[in-house]
């Protein structure tokens, strides 16, 4: 067994568990994975919806918010124009959503039967037929410049929330909130459509807020170090909860009037001053500026009572000392506290910017998933809350999706969503009818619940039925492929497959075809162009490789085993040349990839709560891959075959390590058995530890990944 276990100086971890309360084994694998600095800690040790980012970090946010509010107040029509897939569906089910909880006379519109992706010149004709004068795009919209302009020149605005790649050129919409436009200064530009969608639902909640447009500035001042002869005084001003200026000076007491201080301008904007125990504040000012300094201060500790009980009678310094947002500041421990606790007090005022904002992330959840998203940063977080929320309270529209695909009753995780959950809503898209899927997740009747969610999974058997018909249809030209590309490269070029299915087809093609690192499929849409799916295995990364094509392909995306891409036909020759250029590239030994483990499991840290280290770095996915372990000799008590198939099939084994006995299920494997070990060997295991559900028990499962006999 080739595997890495990358060294890590004992320092690193040791400064985690200090610093971050976590432990050890913990601070270990992050230290692993190079999860070490604050920003990046933070979307894995915590929960809270305070650790998103504000949407009020996209500078077109303001004139988005002001434009939909101006919409409801004067009851025009307006339109949310989204995509086919999973993402674009859930992001088009947010915001019908909540437009319609907020009056709205709103409808939607997503490309059907063969049409293309994006805003068309049919679509504007329908918008203006339907006599919308406000169109929002979600999952789409970056690239429509001239049906937006279209749109503008009949009097019909738009805004664009997207995620994808924009060129050198944004529209020319109200407003356009994409953290991928190269103008962004949005911190994270991985959200998925659904992510940007709900960004703007909290938007639009918190300007229905009393604390939207206004300003104030917060202060602290506390006593300089050495003999108590400075005093350091911390000033931040925050503009919708969002920092925009700071200014932090050291004044020696009595020296300096306040005239000629550099604080006098920061404190001087005629904007309300806000501190905790202003009695405490104030004399702190006086002792720095003299007994004559006049400041109003406005003391927030009577509202932070009220609204968070546990700051009652604590001071600033007792507060920091608690506060988890401190551990991920750079300095400046009581400042950042009051701002946290401020911006606390305002959102846990309004419900729909806290539990009822949990409520929408379950589609975040599967639109992020289900669209490759990194799990990094806040998409972790968003992601987490949506599958708690998948699982204790799904919404009425999903209960019968849910009890159908068996996940009714049981923490659902990302595995699930990708496997059970929205292949079945993409069914809907991928064969031309992606209104069913939008009608399922907007309807809260029962009865229209079922039916639609019987036509849902009848539209994935058929589209999974169509899969396997296509794919007996590029068999031979898969073959032919292999052989003209040396056994490298599988390319599949047919213009008479479904855009649909490409992805299908291509994951068909590697899997009869083990030998072969990477398989591409290219189909052609209605509008000319071509739409092609990427997947491969071992060390042959399909992003990566997308990328060397980037001056011929229209747009690109994926993660390591899978890619997607769009490509003007006319182009195919110059992108067919490169595409061998490149093959010949690879060294042969794109299947082979050491096995990148965890963490090493001594007997004595093997047992029951070793699912808590899984746990707390879930959810898995894109750029988050699940935790591998490693035991050494292990005893293989038992071994059953599953399935009628021996070589293909799955073994369960029963492995004893130190003094405990572990069910191990290893899937594929059912040739290894007698070959490459037996009953009593002693053997070496990298495994993935989960849990198993059966009739509504829970138990640990060792999900072997490789197996290897000890000499």
């Amino acid at each position: 067994m080739k595997y890495e276990l990358k060294r890590v100086s004992p320092e690193v971890p040791r400064r985690l568990v200090e610093k971050y309360r976590c432990d050890l084994l913990s601070a270990t694998i992050l230290s692993r994975r190079g999860i070490t600095h604050r920003n990046d800690l933070r979307f894995y040790l915590e929960n809270s919806l305070n650790c998103l980012h504000s949407p009020f970090l996209f500078e077109d946010m303001d004139a988005a918010v002001t434009r939909i509010n101006e919409a409801l107040e004067a009851k025009e029509r307006i339109c949310i124009f989204g995509d086919r897939d999973a993402d674009g569906i859930t992001a088009t089910t947010l915001m019908i959503e909540e437009l319609e909880r907020l009056g709205a006379d709103v409808f939607y519109m997503l490309p059907e039967g063969d049409d293309p992706y994006g805003l068309t010149a049919q679509a504007v004709e329908k918008i203006k037929e339907e006599k919308a004068t406000l169109v929002i795009t979600v999952d789409c919209g970056i690239s429509c410049h001239e049906e937006i302009d279209a749109l503008s020149a009949s009097g019909i605005d738009t805004i664009v929330t997207d995620h994808h790649i924009s060129g050198d050129e944004v529209p020319s919409a109200v407003a356009v909130i994409d953290p991928k436009v190269p103008s962004s200064k949005y911190p994270f530009e991985h959200l998925a459509g659904c992510g940007v969608a709900a960004k703007l639902i909290w938007a639009l909640r918190f300007s229905r807020t009393k604390f939207y447009g206004s300003a104030v500035i917060l202060l602290h001042a506390l006593p300089g170090p050495g003999e108590n002869t400075t005093t350091i005084i911390e000033a931040v001003q925050l503009e919708n909860l969002v920092e925009t200026a700071r200014v932090v000076e050291e004044i020696p007491n009595g020296a300096v009037d306040m005239e000629h201080s550099r604080l006098v301008t920061f404190l001087t904007r005629s904007l309300p001053i806000l501190v905790l125990d202003k009695d405490l504040e104030l004399r702190a000012l006086r002792n720095a500026f003299g007994k004559n300094a006049d400041i109003m201060l406005y003391d927030i500790r009577p509202d932070l009572e009220r609204v968070i009980p546990q700051t009652r009678g604590k001071s600033l310094f007792d507060l920091s000392k608690q506060s988890r947002a401190v551990l991920y500041a750079d300095g400046h421990e009581e400042l950042e506290t009051l701002i946290s606790l401020f911006q606390s007090s305002c959102t846990y005022q309004e419900p729909l910017l806290t539990s009822g904002y949990e409520k929408i992330l379950d589609l975040v959840a599967l639109g992020t998933v289900a669209d490759l998203m990194p799990l990094r940063d806040e998409n972790r977080i968003m992601v987490r809350l949506g599958l708690r929320q998948l699982s204790e309270h799904p919404r009425e529209s999903l209960v019968q999706l849910l009890s159908a695909q068996n996940l009714m009753g049981r923490p659902i995780s990302t595995t699930d969503i990708g496997w059970y959950i929205t292949p079945v809503i993409n069914s809907s898209g991928r064969l031309g009818c992606p209104r069913v899927a939008v009608d399922l997740l907007t309807s809260s009747d029962p009865a229209v619940c079922t039916e639609l969610t019987k036509k849902l999974i009848s539209l994935n058997k058929e589209r999974q039925k169509l899969g396997e018909e296509t794919y007996e249809g590029v068999k031979e030209q898969a073959k032919e492929s292999l052989e003209s590309f040396g056994s490298k490269f599988i390319l599949i070029k047919d213009d008479s497959l479904p855009r649909g299915l490409t992805g299908s087809i291509a994951s068909k093609v590697l899997r009869d075809y083990s030998q072969v690192p990477a398989v591409m499929v290219m189909a052609k849409a209605d509008d000319g162009r071509l739409s092609g799916s990427l997947r491969s295995r071992g060390a042959f990364n399909c992003r990566e490789f997308l990328s060397l094509f980037s001056d011929e392909v229209s747009d690109f995306g994926g993660h390591k085993a899978a890619g997607g891409f769009s490509l003007d036909a006319d182009r195919f020759p110059s992108f067919r040349a490169k595409l061998e250029e490149e093959v010949l590239k690879l060294d042969g030994d794109e299947e082979s990839e050491d096995l990148v483990i965890d963490a090493l499991i001594p007997p004595q840290y093997m047992n029951a709560s070793l699912i808590k280290i899984v746990e707390l770095f879930e959810p898995y996915g894109e750029q988050n891959m699940p935790l591998n372990f490693l035991i050494e000799h292990a005893e293989v008590k038992d071994c059953i075959s599953l399935g009628e198939n021996r070589e293909k099939g799955n073994l369960k084994l029963t492995i004893k390590y130190g003094s405990s006995l572990w069910p191990c299920l290893w899937w594929n494997s059912g040739d290894a058995y007698k070959k490459r070990f037996e009953i009593g060997d002693r053997v070496t295991i990298a495994f993935r530890l989960g849990r198993n559900y059966y009739r509504g028990v829970s138990s640990l499962q060792l999900t072997v990944v490789a197996l290897e006999k000890e000499e």
